[in-house]
């Protein structure tokens, strides 16, 4: 056993595209102050895995412009003419940049000029479609491989969409048929689709109150859409060159990509009287995406422009963002002796100050670099002779051994980052492998190991925590943590290694913000003593069931590709909704989702203590029935939960308040005010 007592002694401006362009609603997609004035050419989110239905291919998808209402038109938000969509590919460490490019353009056509409806008798205005081109020569050649892919109008509405008046179809129809195979194998999806991340932006914006700390936590994208790319692309075509057929195991380092996704515009745009500007000059990318919420919640605002218009190939040598991952300032709120005090919605969040009594990892210590030049570190990754100072790079530098290499470099299957199992005490000891998508070959990207078997969504063990949770079972399963194999554990192919649909990646990184992964490969938190029979202790058990309240979409993903969600209708429930009411405690007249629960007037007749009353539910939906006191305070949330379409009774248990007057709302999962009561405490 390892002896610790021993080892304890130039900014680049996107100012070439400035013009002003609509701005949509604050979100976490609008992750960089210049972007945010351009919605059409900012990268929303990425996800790279292998396909759950069709496992000897990987799926990618790339989705852009935030925040769309389904019904926002008459000029609904879609992809961009004069913008580069490309989605990027490195499969081989020893060559520097991309191995594939796939580069997607968009021209649109006015097919009914004569109205300002956006479809109508079967045609439609600004139809769209799409030229998709290929290299694989590091973006020096391209190839055209579709030529004018379909992609599906907005989905309006029903009259829209279904009425012999529109289309005369249905929306599930319009996708099927825009999925079109290309020349060189790859399947192939653009068009509009429900948003598929998760995530309460409200509260995490709002200084990191998630979970809330008073009220609902609330998905903010549960009625947005979004405009998406898929591909999904044979394994053997994204193999690198030389790469055996058949992986040596599920953990093959030859089978490790890196997916990166960007949008870029001509640096010059000249206007026009007649409304047709005209486009010239370099082209300059403008957004881009590999790990999520890097820009978002990790990059600091004086940083991100400069971050957008960069490359990951390009972070190689530019390291000035790199102490953003080494000192994270998340990190500072989930540190009591800095500013963990600060937000009481991470109190479950602490960092690792003391581990094992030897190694801190709080924002600004040395973390593991204590042990630089000690024969302990030979053979493994922090080893010089081996990545030289890439994982150990300096002093003050605690998190270059956790944080920085998820998002940069992936991890290798060598000690440290193998799990706990089996190291008896020692974190650099060898473990129980379960995981390898180290490619040092660039910065942010999604890294994914292809050789990783595909966990099916429908199995009982499936988990939207993705490594924590296979951490978790090959740490304390019996079926995984009896020996130092290589086993398939489920959700291995969960984020990080590349990005489900379903993977809750807020939760995730905030969980690794605040040390699981040391803790899972053994560097345990300050509330183990080393020797002690069982490292699973209060802290850890804090950060691993740590939830941010919104831990699913609202709607079901697709079994099939392109897997994601139809779009939001815009006369859909997302447009407005009615729950009516049968009883006495909630007469009146009906609310609509605009309405806020902030003005506490008209109310009806008062109701009791242990009222019986009944509501009429229209749709399917979340229901809260919330109680404030006269002078606006928030007191309880008296029922959570959703409700099916029908007839709804509850019976109001007023025991925790004091007796006076108070007002009751009931609001639906979108957090619109539904209906209003007063309610009288005796």
């Amino acid at each position: 056993m390892m002896n610790f007592q021993r080892i304890k002694n130039g900014l680049l401006a996107l100012a070439l595209w400035s013009v002003c362009l609509p701005a949509v609603l604050a979100s976490s997609h609008r992750e960089a102050p210049m972007i945010s004035n351009d919605p059409l050419a900012d990268n929303v989110d990425l996800y790279a895995f292998r396909s759950p239905d069709n496992p000897n291919t990987i799926t990618i998808i790339a989705t852009y412009v935030p925040l769309q209402l389904p019904q926002g038109g008459p000029n609904y938000f879609s992809f961009g003419e004069n913008i580069r969509y490309e989605i990027h590919i490195d499969n081989d460490a020893s060559v520097s940049g991309d191995e594939i490019t796939y580069r997607f353009t968009f021209h649109k056509v006015n097919e009914d000029p004569s109205t300002f409806f956006n479809i109508r008798l079967g045609l439609q205005n600004l139809k769209t479609t799409y030229t998709l081109e290929k290299s694989t020569d590091g973006g020096i050649n391209f190839q055209t491989i579709v030529e004018n892919g379909v992609v599906p109008p907005p989905n309006i509405g029903d009259r829209s969409i279904g009425s012999a008046v529109g289309l005369n179809t249905n929306y599930a129809a319009l996708m099927s048929s825009a999925i079109t195979n290309a020349t060189s194998g790859e399947t192939v999806f653009c068009g509009t689709s429900d948003d598929p991340f998760f995530v309460d932006l409200g509260g995490i914006f709002d200084l990191g109150d998630a979970p809330r700390q008073n009220g609902t936590p609330t998905d903010g994208l549960a009625c947005m859409n979004v405009s998406t790319i898929a591909l999904q692309i044979p394994i053997s075509a994204l193999l690198k060159e030389g790469a055996p057929a058949t992986p040596a195991n599920i953990l093959d380092p030859n089978y490790v990509i890196g997916v990166w996704a960007s949008a870029s515009r001509q640096s010059i745009r000249t206007l026009s009287a007649t409304g047709n500007p005209a486009y010239s000059g370099d082209w300059i990318q403008v957004s881009r995406l590999g790990m999520p919420l890097t820009n978002e919640a990790v990059i600091a605002i004086g940083s991100k422009d400069f971050w957008n218009s960069i490359t990951p190939y390009d972070e190689i040598s530019e390291t000035s963002l790199d102490e953003y991952f080494y000192n994270p300032e998340l990190a500072l709120y989930m540190d009591d002796s800095l500013f963990g005090g600060a937000v009481p919605a991470f109190a479950a969040l602490r960092i690792q100050r003391n581990s094992l009594q030897s190694f801190d990892f709080g924002n600004g210590q040395d973390g593991l670099y204590g042990l630089k030049g000690n024969p302990a570190l030979d053979g493994t990754a922090l080893d010089d002779d081996i990545f030289g100072t890439l994982l150990l790079p300096g002093p003050g530098k605690p998190r270059s051994v956790d944080l920085w290499p998820a998002f940069h470099t992936g991890v290798p299957n060598l000690p440290p980052y193998q799990l706990a199992t089996g190291k008896n005490g020692n974190p650099l000891a060898v473990g129980k492998p379960f995981v390898n998508n180290f490619l040092p070959n660039g910065g942010d990207m999604l890294r994914l190991n292809m050789a990783v078997p595909v966990t099916p969504r429908n199995d009982p063990q499936f988990s939207s925590l993705g490594l924590i949770q296979a951490a978790v079972l090959g740490l304390t399963d019996p079926a995984y943590n009896q020996n130092t194999d290589i086993q398939a554990i489920p959700n291995m192919d969960g984020f990080p290694n590349g990005r489900r649909l379903e993977d809750d990646v807020t939760r995730i990184e905030l969980q690794a913000v605040a040390g699981a992964v040391l803790a899972a490969v053994g560097l345990w938190y300050d509330d183990y003593t080393a020797g002690g029979a069982n490292p699973v202790t209060p802290n850890l058990l804090s950060v691993i069931t740590y939830s941010t309240g919104v831990e699913s979409n609202d709607v079901a993903f697709n079994t099939t590709f392109p897997y994601v969600a139809l779009p939001k209708s815009g006369t859909s429930e997302c447009g407005g909704s009615v729950v009516t009411s049968t009883n006495d405690g909630f007469q009146g007249g009906v609310l609509g989702l605009t309405q806020r629960p902030l003005l506490m007037k008209n109310y009806p007749n008062p109701f009791t203590v242990q009222t019986t009353f009944t509501l009429q539910v229209n749709r399917a939906t979340k229901i809260t029935l919330r109680v404030y006191d006269l002078q606006g305070k928030f007191v309880a949330d008296v029922y959570q939960g959703f409700r099916p379409q029908g007839e709804f009774t509850f019976d109001w248990n007023t025991s925790g308040l004091v007796p006076g007057t108070y007002v009751a709302y009931a609001i639906d999962g979108n957090g619109g005010l539904l209906q209003t009561g007063k309610l009288i405490k005796q």
